[in-house]
């Protein structure tokens, strides 16, 4: 099984540089729409059988244009919806950099808990357990290999991929996840394998269709065993 990992698209909260966290409403900007638009360009070719979803506006947005041109639903899943940053959500950056908290956020993120809010061990804890079991799901019903995807939002991606790295969650600010980047994991039944780190290139596909194989002798992700 095949996830890729798509962040939404450019925010108007990542333009004013504040920390969107849950907040209502907050929709893509300009780049955040043309970034979505192209995804369908990025992603021409692969043979996505399922699109996962925060339940938030700005990712919503993005797989609109996907959704429409595969003719696929947007699932909904709680367990991937942003951060509960708790009292942290609204401010900017500038403002948080202040706070000690910010030091553990980035040097001891397993460590940190947001006021009023919840802790990064538990995001990543929620955000692996529904990339695994939509990975279950889907390969039951499919009787084989199968790509999917999950749009999602920043430090959700970087937690699952510190998963999939085998390497510590207070590691994971290491990890770059991009406004409109794919990442990309293949899960086996030896351990997960990942392909790809913040894509931003314009075609996917001819990304995924040059990886070597995996020591499985799986073959690469979205080509042909033909």
């Amino acid at each position: 099984m095949t996830v890729i990992l798509l962040r939404h698209g450019r925010s108007t909260a990542n333009t004013a540089h504040t920390l969107a966290g849950r907040s209502p409403g907050v929709d893509l900007d300009d780049t955040g729409r043309e970034q979505a638009a192209g995804v369908v360009d990025r992603l021409a070719g692969l043979r996505i059988a399922a699109l996962v979803r925060s339940p938030l506006l700005r990712c919503e947005r993005t797989l609109e244009p996907l959704a429409a041109a595969l003719g696929l639903e947007q699932v909904i899943d709680e367990r991937l919806v942003e951060v509960d940053y708790g009292s942290w959500t609204g401010r900017t950056f500038t403002d948080l950099a202040g706070e000690p908290l910010w030091k553990v956020v980035q040097q001891q993120p397993s460590a940190a808990v947001f006021p009023d809010g919840e802790g990064l061990a538990e995001v990543q804890t929620r955000a692996v357990a529904a990339i695994r079991e939509h990975d279950r799901r889907l390969a039951e019903g499919a009787g084989g290999d199968v790509l999917w995807l999950a749009c999602t939002h920043g430090d959700v991606i970087k937690s699952v991929l510190a998963d999939a790295l085998g390497l510590h969650l207070d590691g994971f600010q290491r990890i770059v996840a991009d406004p409109a980047s794919m990442s990309v994991i293949r899960y086996t039944p030896v351990r997960p394998f990942v392909v790809h780190i913040n894509h931003t290139g314009s075609a996917l596909a001819a990304a995924l269709s040059a990886s070597v194989e995996t020591p499985t002798g799986d073959a690469p992700v979205g080509g042909s065993t033909a």
